[in-house]
């Protein structure tokens, strides 16, 4: 397995596209393509993990955060592993890169938001020694 950092013209997005369509069915490959275009100058980034034919296995959407309350932490936008494999091995190697890559960029913590409904992921976090520490409120506010 090979985990890699893309940017946002890279062409291997076309394999992660469909991975992370598992977790954001809401997406297209424009929306998504338009969402990383807009959001890496704002520190967005993606990574991947893939096997050894070039199949994507895995993906984590994630950016550096500076904030009042943990300084500097790597936030984890989006962390999907296709579900065919899931409970392989795929999440786990890509949340380590993502805490060696915290450690290395000088970060104080790794944090992730994760839907209520998700409790296989859940578990998955707990197992990681990730903690619950905070609810996450939210007010939808329309068409933008």
């Amino acid at each position: 397995m090979r985990i890699l950092d893309l940017a946002p013209a890279d062409e291997l997005l076309a394999a992660v596209f469909p991975v992370l369509h598992e977790l954001r069915p809401h997406l297209t490959p424009d929306l998504f393509d338009e969402i990383y275009a807009e959001g890496h100058p704002q520190g967005l980034r993606f990574t991947a993990a893939f096997d050894d034919e070039g199949r994507c296995l895995g993906a984590a959407g994630w950016r550096v955060v500076v904030t009042t309350s943990a300084l500097r932490k790597l936030y984890v936008d989006d962390l999907v592993v296709t579900a065919a494999i899931r409970s392989a091995g795929v999440g786990h190697a890509l949340l380590s890169h993502l805490e060696e890559r915290a450690r290395e960029l000088g970060c104080r913590e790794l944090s992730l938001d994760s839907g209520t409904q998700r409790t296989d992921a859940h578990r998955f976090y707990a197992r990681e020694r990730m903690s619950i520490a905070a609810f996450h409120f939210r007010k939808p506010l329309g068409a933008g």
